[in-house]
């Protein structure tokens, strides 16, 4: 595979385990005051918006729900109710901060058979598209390019949850989702 130079990536790489005995990445970053460090954009009572570190395209994000199971039954209803509500509005926030043609989204289920990396704890995948994003550097170079630095895409989504009714966006954390 051919090498692309990404200068922004060596922040991620080179970070200190702040608990390299974490069972639960997701249940760590939300039990965690960092937002920002851990890209987590937007919080509601049950879920949580987070952009994902190795992104398919710009705003590649997660909306992880609150509780650690990989058993899409084993959530409640306040948990699933607020889960779609939160992935609506993030499709809202990507297309206000990105404009994208369209969206895959989806949850890996089932352990890696499903192709997911994190199994034991359940989120959906919402991936903004756009006509063209697939280019023959995938294709023919087996290599994909990324367009836009996490922490550029981090900060036009958290403009773009924050101008939406209904949520408090303070300088040092997620925006909060009423």
């Amino acid at each position: 595979m051919d090498k692309v130079f990404a200068p922004w990536r060596i922040e991620w790489v080179e970070r200190e385990k702040t608990n390299p005995d974490v069972d639960c990445v997701f249940c760590a970053f939300q039990a965690q005051d960092d937002d920002r460090a851990n890209n987590l954009v937007a919080r509601s009572d049950h879920a949580f918006v987070l952009l994902n570190n190795y992104p398919y395209n710009p705003g590649h994000v997660m909306v992880i729900p609150h509780t650690h199971t990989g058993e899409y039954g084993d959530l409640d209803d306040k948990t699933l109710l607020d889960h779609g509500r939160l992935k609506q509005r993030t499709f809202d926030a990507l297309e206000t901060a990105l404009s994208p043609d369209a969206f895959n989204a989806g949850l890996n289920l089932g352990g890696s058979a499903a192709g997911g990396s994190i199994d034991d704890h359940l989120h959906t995948h919402v991936v903004p598209r756009w006509n063209g994003d697939t280019n023959f550097m995938p294709v023919i170079s087996d290599t994909k390019v990324i367009v836009e630095a996490v922490e550029e895409t981090y900060d036009r989504l958290y403009a773009a949850f924050a101008s939406q009714d209904g949520t408090t966006a303070p300088e040092d954390g997620a925006v909060r989702i009423e």
